[in-house]
């Protein structure tokens, strides 16, 4: 692309400097238009040369920015802290009834905080912020100054960002409810029943399993008592921080406890053998915690109408990436999911999609979508460490519009993703399993009718030994005979069709 020049958001990079950003579309006007992906995973356009912008013009280059170029709003923010004031308000004022004037206007605003001191009156229709065919959007809120439809998802503590790709359109045409529905159809009505609560107790298992813990009895309980009671309670209310704090309470050790967001920098990583720590995460400093914090519950209120699955992934992968708690981030995170699920409505009350049991069996992924947010920021945040263990953030203003404005387009794909898989594959296994659980314990009893105690432990004997009885485990059984266990075993085999 040598005889290509860069336009949009790649001059404005260029020529401010601003290296730490990733930008997933590249723009270049050249003689010959076409269009690249890339091995790093971004498009690379080239344009005519009638889409020329001034060369020696950042707003012309900014407004190139806005019509062709992916919108980022922690790229605009570094961009329009380079542009003095003065700058925009001239390039405003020579058409202040222009889209993209009034666009930037309203951005540079909502961005810094600031006032633009303009001596012409704004005026043209409305238009939307965001385009509802390349991003997703919410309801539209008026801006009688710019005369913009704010569509944006969230607000100025806390605005993620959803671009329509392909993929994410595709996945998004799956109706999750008639799929359910397809499930409640194809088993017996006790048969589900049973394997709905027999996931939520695996979705708590699972939950702390992906942290690598084991909860004691009375800790699973109440994780399943907050899962079961998903949807139930105004999301407002919900995102409050004392009622976060209560939730922390109940699913942790009471040694770790919170009795608030939390105060210290905290970090995510691992032990080396040599006593060094390989920090994978960085959290944001806890001057911003509050206000992310608020920024995420009225981003619950603003984004209302947008589909279930995308404001999920929206609310909870924000919280975990803010980690306003040193313990159950996670896993509130996790619940977050399914509480958007069944208050937006795209799950019923008292039923749960176990997700965390399918990203437990697809680990890795799950660990490459964190690292998609996490890695970048590890490549430009800096911070000091005591010997004590103790980590401040040294760049704590050049890191904060990261935190505020993450793009979450690849999040939002990968939720999508586990949804529909949990659906066609892991509950349908789920539900096989039981189903022929009860077959092969009605089957048992008909040989002897002993205890449930025994028959369930029979059959986990037989499962964890794939259909063979252990012989270890005859002492167990002494009241039975050689060929009734030898009949139990065969029945156990037939009903999972195993040969023999």
């Amino acid at each position: 692309m040598t005889s290509n020049k860069s336009a949009g958001s790649l001059w404005l990079q260029e020529h401010y400097r601003l290296l730490r950003h990733h930008l997933t579309h590249c723009s270049y006007i050249g003689n010959n238009p076409s269009i690249e992906l890339t091995s790093k995973g971004n498009i690379e356009q080239v344009y005519g040369i009638r889409y020329a912008p001034n060369e020696d013009s950042p707003f012309l280059h900014l407004e190139f920015s806005l019509k062709y170029d992916d919108f980022s709003l922690d790229f605009l923010k570094a961009v329009l802290r380079e542009i003095p004031p003065d700058e925009i308000v001239r390039s405003i004022e020579s058409s202040p009834s222009g889209k993209y004037a009034r666009k930037i206007g309203f951005l540079y605003e909502f961005l810094t905080g600031q006032t633009l001191m303009l001596s012409k009156d704004i005026s043209g229709n409305y238009t939307d912020l965001l385009d509802p065919e390349k991003y997703v959007t919410a309801p539209g809120v008026k801006n009688k100054r710019w005369r913009i439809n704010d569509n944006l998802p969230g607000t100025r503590d806390f605005c993620p960002v959803v671009r329509r790709t392909g993929e994410l359109n595709a996945l998004l045409e799956e109706n999750v409810p008639q799929k359910i529905e397809e499930l409640k159809q194809t088993f017996p009505a006790e048969i589900f029943s049973r394997a709905t609560n027999y996931l939520y107790k695996k979705e708590t298992r699972s939950s702390y399993e992906i942290e690598k813990e084991q909860p004691s009895p009375d800790r699973m309980e109440k994780f399943i008592a907050l899962l079961m009671q998903a949807g139930r309670e105004p999301r407002e209310q919900l995102l409050e921080e004392g009622r976060l704090v209560q939730l922390q309470n109940a699913i942790v050790d009471p040694r770790f406890a919170a009795a608030g967001f939390r105060q210290d920098q905290n970090y995510i990583g691992q032990s080396l053998p040599n006593f060094l720590d390989l920090v994978h995460y960085i959290c944001p400093p806890p001057v911003f915690v509050a206000s992310l914090m608020d920024g995420i519950r009225k981003t619950a209120l603003k984004s209302e109408g947008i589909r279930a699955e995308i404001r999920a992934a929206m609310l909870a992968f924000g919280f975990v990436f803010i980690h306003p708690f040193e313990d159950g981030n996670g896993r509130l995170h996790r619940f977050l999911i399914h509480d958007v699920l069944v208050s937006d409505g795209l799950v019923s009350e008292g039923l749960i999609i176990p997700v965390s049991a399918h990203i437990l069996n697809h680990i890795r992924e799950y660990d490459l979508i964190l690292e998609t947010y996490s890695r970048p920021l590890m490549e430009f945040i800096r911070y000091e460490k005591s010997e004590e263990g103790e980590v401040t953030v040294t760049n704590a203003d050049e890191t904060e519009s990261y935190f505020r404005y993450p793009d979450l387009t690849e999040h939002c794909i990968y939720l999508l993703r586990a949804i529909h898989a949990t659906l066609k594959e892991d509950m349908p296994d789920e539900l096989h399993f039981i189903q022929r659980y009860e077959e092969a314990k009605a089957a048992i009893q008909g040989i002897v009718d002993m205890p449930d105690k025994m028959v369930d432990q029979m059959i986990l004997f037989l499962y964890q030994n794939k259909g063979i009885f252990p012989k270890r485990r005859r002492e167990s059984f002494a009241r039975l005979t050689d060929e009734e266990i030898a009949s139990m075993q065969s029945a156990y085999r037939k009903v999972f069709e195993m040969e023999d």
